[in-house]
């Protein structure tokens, strides 16, 4: 973990590295959701056919390798902890590696430090009067939260006065398999169930699938956030029930139902009244730990002037989120485990060293090359200097109907960008692999990465003809594996012999590759970093701008062998 203090004296001058040259421009391109799998039928790179990159490994293989990009390369608790984009583009930007999201809560909650936090002596100031609303996704995924976290903040909210909670799940199918929202809703009733035998008038009041109700993402839809909202906070949906394992086994009673796109629903009494609207007085808490996915919720729980849609009623109420989503916004203002404080990134060293930056991709992934890679902080360093473009993703379309997204798009962004010469580094990220990888819909996630493919084409093409660098990765697994497997790493099949999709990350390690005419000779990857990891990118970018890199970064993949 990131430990060590910078430098003293002039802590922002990097040194030149002595044998690589500065002025080069390098393109930084991240293929999202692009792991390192076997040749397989639902290995959707291999199946797509990428001579792009298959020709970057092939010809130069001493300047393509391997590395990790999930469990504790990336500060989550173990290897067993799938990578996400939030934590890989941090590794990646940081140059350090952080204890994150999951890990922070898991330390906070282990050691009882949450209940001794600002954030929760902050919402127990309702508890005497007021309900404690819980929102978040139900799953153990570990990408936005965790099931064994939600249990431990239940059994520490009662013990520390919560005496009227109501949980709003959110159903996931997509970090975890389709189906087990039936699986969790019943365990989360078992363990409300044990809390009302204690007295505390616990329950389940509302929820919906994670990709329709709540948890967009970007500001790309806002409709979603509002489903959630009526849900939650004013206990209206078109499907109301007695009991959530009722509501969840119904709505997936429909043919074309999966966890990731179930409608709102509310929990009724007998009355048909909505048994935990959100009031005046009450504590609302989102657990989820990723904050990509939680802040335009944050903003409508917290904004007192907030227009994207009509909430009809605006409660009064203590919220707080499980960490701080926007550390540049303060928002939350209130949380109840204090985010990673990522100093020191390589962007605001590049910048404090005359370093031209440009960054891109589309809505869905535009945060990740700009807030996440610049250590969870929105805006620029130097505005002088950086200028960042966003390219709207659709609307209201299934990433596996416009399976090619906006790759083109970016591609023809960054070609302009580096054909300009006003940069000096032109970064994106090109998201297919990803965001169609999580469909599950194999056929579309090919298409997606032949579209890739051919974005990565056109960038490479014009580093060529500025004679740059390039230098291109990914920040976790999806598209290269899609099926789900058994032990012996045999594919799963249903009851009707049809495999079953995997929609989630991988555990998988990730390319990088280096080149171009840029590109010093004998510049090569090491050979003594097996276990190298995302955060050790950051380094290998500086030395290929010229620069050494910080004494406290992970080291560089690269050095410069003698002719």
């Amino acid at each position: 973990m990131a430990t060590r203090p910078p430098a003293e004296g002039k802590p922002w001058e990097l040194a030149a590295h002595p044998r690589l040259a500065k002025g080069k421009m390098v393109g930084v391109v991240v293929l999202d959701g692009w792991g390192e799998a076997p040749p397989d039928p639902f290995n959707c790179i291999h199946a797509a056919g990428t001579p792009t990159l298959d020709a970057l490994k092939k010809a130069a293989p001493e300047r393509w390798r391997l590395i990790k990009a999930h469990g504790t390369a990336v500060g989550l608790p173990t290897d067993d902890d799938m990578g996400n984009s939030e934590v890989g583009h941090n590794a990646l930007g940081a140059g350090q590696i952080y204890a994150q999201g999951a890990k922070l809560v898991d330390l906070a909650l282990a050691s009882g430090k949450i209940y001794e936090g600002e954030g929760f002596k902050y919402i127990r100031e309702s508890f005497d009067s007021g309900t404690l609303h819980l929102i978040g996704l139900l799953s153990d995924g570990g990408v936005h939260s965790r099931f064994d976290q939600l249990q431990l903040l239940l059994e520490g909210a009662s013990e520390h006065g919560a005496r009227r909670i109501r949980v709003h799940v959110l159903t996931d199918g997509r970090d975890v398999l389709d189906g087990s929202s039936v699986r969790f809703v019943e365990m989360l009733e078992e363990d409300l169930a044990r809390l009302r035998d204690k007295g505390v008038d616990a329950r389940i009041a509302s929820g919906g699938g994670r990709m329709y109700v709540t948890m967009d993402r970007y500001e790309n839809d806002w409709q979603v956030v509002k489903r959630g909202w009526d849900a939650h906070v004013l206990g209206e949906a078109p499907h109301k029930y007695k009991n959530a394992l009722e509501a969840v086994k119904k709505l997936r009673e429909d043919p074309k139902a999966n966890d990731q796109y179930l409608p709102p629903f509310v929990i009724v009494d007998e009355s048909g009244k909505p048994v935990g609207q959100i009031q005046d007085g009450d504590a609302v808490v989102t657990f989820n730990f990723r904050a990509d996915r939680m802040v335009m919720l944050a903003k409508a729980l917290e904004y007192e002037n907030f227009d994207k849609f009509d909430r009809v009623r605006f409660p009064k109420i203590r919220y707080a989120g499980m960490l701080q989503y926007d550390g540049e916004l303060k928002l939350p203002s209130h949380y109840l485990v204090a985010p990673p404080e990522i100093e020191r990134t390589s962007g605001e060293y590049l910048a404090h060293n005359g370093v031209r930056i440009y960054a891109c991709s589309e809505t869905v992934k535009f945060g990740h090359v700009t807030f996440f890679w610049n250590g969870n902080r929105s805006g620029y360093f130097n505005p002088s200097l950086e200028k960042y473009e966003e390219i709207p993703s659709d609307i209201g379309i299934p990433f596996n109907v416009q399976p090619k997204m906006k790759a083109l798009e970016i591609a023809q962004k960054a070609r302009d960008a580096i054909l300009s010469r006003k940069f000096d580094q032109v970064r994106v990220n090109i998201a297919n692999g990803d965001m169609v990888g999580h469909t599950g819909d194999i056929e579309a996630t090919i298409v997606g990465c032949k579209a890739a493919d051919e974005a990565v084409k056109i960038v490479l093409d014009a580093i060529e003809q500025v004679g740059g660098i390039f230098v291109l990765t990914a920040d976790h697994g999806n598209a290269e594996d899609m099926a789900k497997r058994d032990k012996s790493g045999k594919p799963l099949r249903d009851k009707d012999g049809k495999v079953q999709t995997l929609t989630s990350h991988t555990l998988n390690p990730v390319p990088i590759a280096i080149g171009g005419p840029g590109l010093a000779p004998g510049v090569r990857f090491r050979t003594d970093l097996p276990n190298a990891g995302l955060a050790n990118v950051a380094a290998t970018v500086m030395n290929l701008h010229g620069f050494e890199a910080p004494d406290h970064y992970e080291p560089t993949l690269i050095e410069v062998a003698d002719k």
